[in-house]
């Protein structure tokens, strides 16, 4: 058993179970629906289905980062029983978790001096999060120190490409990524953009591309201009989804018929959580894989 403990955000977005079961704490980020405060706490508060419906029905919602009295509770047993943590935080570019994570080390070190609690700013988000968080787990298990393991994060961090497609547009209007006009003439032309998370995490649209059926091939596309290895691809894919599991199907069918190489001839699927899900809204796809480094593929932020 290793001497130090994996920590995560629940926006990996992975299932609860899966962290389980890879031996992995999470700490709940927080949501308010209609002023109310909810965990994002992979579906329990509010299954995906209810919180999207009660959304479109015009539910207002806003999320909040964890804050550092909840890290420092959720750590600090972990230390009392004389363990150190490795807790790889949600892109900055998205959330500025990454200081108040910062600012609960810095006070729980005052309280076990003898202990280590190391941050990193993942750079990364749902999925990709999630990816980063499991191979993470696999090099722990292989015997990796705590130090060499934050050292090889920081290193290939980049490496995660996290591409997303949206085919309803409300939110992303709502919230500013697409203007009202552009989201109307979209909407009559059925087009969805194509984002990813950009080099410093941010969230950036890429293409506008006609037809949900298009944008999966352009999605898959992505993954065969920046894959590590080419088609020779042997790490995990992961593909989350808000609401659409079809679609999140129909996008690994096209992954599994490109990468036959995939670890574990499979690809991990699981819902967006609230807290980004409350950014998307329902009909999301979001793909995620190792590439190459992210500013050598997308450049500079466009």
């Amino acid at each position: 058993m290793s001497d130090y403990v994996l920590s995560c955000c629940s926006t990996c977005d992975l299932t609860r179970e899966y962290l389980e079961s890879r031996d992995i704490h999470y700490v709940y980020f927080n949501y308010y629906l209609n002023d109310l405060p909810c965990k994002d706490d992979f579906g329990q508060t509010n299954a995906p289905a209810d919180l999207y419906a009660k959304m479109l029905a015009g539910a207002d919602v806003k999320t909040s980062q964890v804050s550092v009295g909840e890290y420092m509770e959720s750590w600090r047993p972990l230390l009392e029983a004389g363990k150190d943590i490795l807790h790889p935080c949600l892109a900055l570019g998205i959330s500025g978790t990454y200081q108040s994570a910062c600012t609960a080390r810095d006070q729980l070190a005052a309280e076990f001096p003898n202990r280590k609690v190391i941050i990193i700013e993942s750079t990364t988000a749902s999925g990709g999060y999630g990816l980063l968080m499991d191979k993470l787990a696999d090099l722990r298990d292989e015997g990796m120190a705590l130090e060499d393991l934050a050292a090889w994060a920081e290193t290939h961090k980049s490496e995660i490409h996290t591409w997303f497609i949206q085919t309803d547009l409300t939110f992303l209007i709502r919230g500013g990524r697409v203007s009202k006009a552009s989201g109307f003439l979209g909407g009559l032309l059925n087009i969805c953009p194509l984002m990813c998370v950009e080099v410093d995490g941010s969230l950036g649209v890429k293409e506008k591309i006609r037809t949900k059926r298009k944008a999966f091939r352009r999605q898959v596309e992505k993954m065969e201009e920046f894959a590590k290895d080419g088609y020779d691809y042997d790490e995990r894919v992961v593909i989350t989804h808000t609401e659409s599991l079809a679609d999140a199907k129909a996008v690994a069918d096209l992954v599994k018929g490109k990468f036959h190489k995939i670890k574990g001839n499979e690809v991990l699927i699981s819902d967006v959580g609230a807290t980004i899900g409350c950014h998307l809204g329902p009909g999301g796809v979001v793909l995620s894989f190792w590439g190459i480094p992210r500013d050598k593929a997308l450049g500079a932020k466009s």
